[in-house]
């Protein structure tokens, strides 16, 4: 009688464990040569965030969490234009360059993405997505250690190149135990995950070249006739991406993006991260000094891989739909980058038993940190971690997440609420689906269902001041109006924003708005007040909401306000680092107590 096989999220829960608890081996050790990477490079946006990436690896490495001697390398984009993250790529390109000389054609090369100023997600924009805490591990895991330990595996597998990968999202995978993943051909490879069509209207979708074979296994290794960039329905099965399950044999798939593929479903495979090859590294590299200076944002993904394979053809150059703003240059370098790469080799990784999660949004974070039970079960996610919290407390509903935060036994917390490096005292009230970072509430505050609290430290005139970004969770930050008429059009906490500054008592002027004035959004809207402590900063942007929703006034006319990205500008990182040390210090006492009081 034939064996019956587990199920295959059986297989991918036994798969990550084991990459975690290799990586949890490897943190705060010195590493072999070829047993981890040569190189773990992260990009930043702006000088700003370079600084405050490379204070955080300072302090991972001090208390060994992270494995030792490797090179890890912080890679800012040059001052000017928005370059993309393909733009990024070719600037540490040349950083590499100028560090190593020839040396760094030798290396395995990580390149985490992690540039961009996470309006989607805010409380992660002030010191980064990479820096993005998960309720996992001890130390509590970053997206950075998740990103290590999930990689794990890759580097004694490569060929001397780099791994491209971005700062927000995750890859689990399980494959046969006597296989592994290779990095050994020549030109460029990229992950593939089986997902459904409208899945893959987000992504980027694989027109893999036919095989002669009738069943799917959990590795595959297929070469790719051509990479479409976001395609609609229609053109995946113009383009021949789409596979039907009935050309198989009957087999599940866990499928990507957390929806589990039906059988009956047609799907497609839709990427993740991409490796190249050293020789085409230098093919970019000697392009991009040719050019000079980069105007234009080029995508690593829709502007590299697109070029590649016997399929690739000029058109999607002119394509500029999926572009949030169309430079006169980009249709131009998109052409010189196509001409370049054509003829170079799309190899393709098939991972039939894989899932690709995103966690970009104030809303992908909530689901999967406090009802996604599928991740849950694959990392082994908690609810409550490296945390004071007393059991006693009524906020123990396992449907909440809390992180490295110290919450009063009187407090109450609302299930679907993420809080993370905060402290909330006695009689503090947090609705359901909140997010609370980086905040310090001592008096008694109810913070309504849906809101978004963080709180930033700031260095203005040499003086350490407290602003409170405050809104909804599903507030859009990134919609924007051209004119003061049309700021009608944009809505906060749900509410139309001119009602709003109303209860305010604001003025709709140009002084409202920081920045482009022909741009005029939430982001850059002078809204909130600086305050001379860290709790009178949360106290004052809490009453402003809560002015919102009980339509009560509440002036903000006497103080000092800041939009999100003038908050950007004058952040004190050190400051900030130091209210997370002194929590997990506080933290790491507690448990010292607690272990003595039992053993």
């Amino acid at each position: 009688m034939a064996a019956v096989r587990a199920p295959p999220e059986v297989f991918l829960r036994e798969a990550t464990q084991r990459k975690l608890r290799r990586f949890s081996e490897l943190r705060g050790k010195p590493v072999a040569a070829g047993e981890f990477w040569d190189i773990v490079a992260i990009t930043a946006a702006d000088e700003k965030q370079e600084l405050a990436y490379k204070q955080q690896l300072s302090v991972k490495l001090k208390r060994k969490e992270l494995p030792l001697g490797v090179r890890y390398h912080v890679f800012v984009d040059p001052a000017g234009a928005k370059i993309g993250n393909g733009g990024s790529t070719l600037c540490a390109l040349q950083c590499l360059e100028k560090l190593y000389g020839d040396k760094w054609t030798s290396f395995t090369i990580l390149l985490i993405h992690s540039g961009g100023y996470s309006q989607r997600l805010p409380n992660a924009s002030a010191l980064g997505k990479i820096f993005t805490a998960l309720p996992l591990g001890n130390p509590i895991y970053q997206m950075l250690e998740l990103k290590l330990a999930m990689y794990i595996d890759f580097p004694s597998h490569m060929n001397p190149g780099i791994l491209v990968t971005c700062a927000d999202d995750i890859e689990l995978y399980s494959i046969g135990e006597s296989e592994f993943i290779r990095f050994d051909k020549p030109g460029f490879t990229a992950l593939a995950h089986p997902s459904s069509l409208t899945v893959g209207t987000t992504h980027g979708v694989f027109v893999l070249d036919p095989v002669d074979y009738l069943e799917h296994r959990d590795l595959e290794y297929r070469s790719c006739y051509r990479f479409l960039h976001k395609p609609s329905i229609e053109k995946m099965y113009q383009f021949n991406a789409v596979c039907r399950p009935g050309d198989f044999c009957q087999q599940d798939f866990v499928g990507g993006d957390t929806a589990h593929l039906k059988l009956d479903s047609d799907f497609v495979y839709t990427d993740s991260l991409f490796y190249m090859d050293h020789a085409s590294a230098k093919k970019l590299l000697a392009f991009y000094e040719k050019i000079g200076t980069l105007n234009c944002e080029i995508d690593a993904y829709g502007d590299f891989l697109q070029a590649l394979g016997p399929g690739a053809t000029v058109e999607y150059t002119r394509n500029t739909s999926n572009v949030t703003k169309e430079e006169s240059e980009l249709i131009d370098m998109r052409q010189r980058i196509f001409h370049l790469l054509k003829g170079t080799s799309l190899n393709v990784v098939v991972l039939n038993n894989s899932k690709f999660y995103h966690i970009g949004t104030t809303e992908e974070y909530m689901f999967h940190f406090t009802s996604d039970s599928s991740l849950k079960s694959e990392l082994g996610l908690q609810s409550i971690i490296f945390s004071i919290f007393p059991d006693t407390s009524e906020c123990s509903d396992k449907t909440s997440c809390i992180l490295q935060s110290i919450l009063d036994s009187r407090c109450s917390l609302a299930p679907g609420s993420v809080v993370e490096y905060s402290r909330l005292e006695p009689d503090v009230t947090v609705g359901e689906n909140c997010i609370i970072s980086g905040s310090y509430i001592i008096t008694k505050a109810a913070l309504p269902a849906y809101s978004f609290v963080c709180s930033l430290s700031l260095k203005m005139n040499g003086c350490l001041k407290y602003s409170t970004m405050a809104f909804g969770v599903q507030d859009d930050l990134k919609k924007n109006v051209k004119t003061l008429s049309d700021v009608k059009l944009l809505r906060f906490f749900g509410v139309c924003f001119l009602s709003c500054l109303d209860i305010w008592n604001l003025e709709v002027t140009e002084e409202l708005f920081s920045g482009n004035k022909t741009c005029l959004s939430l982001w850059t809207a002078r809204i909130f007040p600086v305050c001379s402590s860290l709790s009178d900063s949360v106290t004052t942007s809490v009453r402003m909401l809560n002015a919102i929703q009980n339509k009560s006034t509440f002036s903000l006319n006497s103080y000092k306000l800041l939009s999100i990205e003038e908050m950007l500008i004058y952040k004190d990182i050190e400051d900030m680092i130091a209210y997370r040390e002194q929590i997990f210090l506080e933290i790491s006492l507690n448990k010292k107590q607690f272990d003595l009081r039992i053993s």
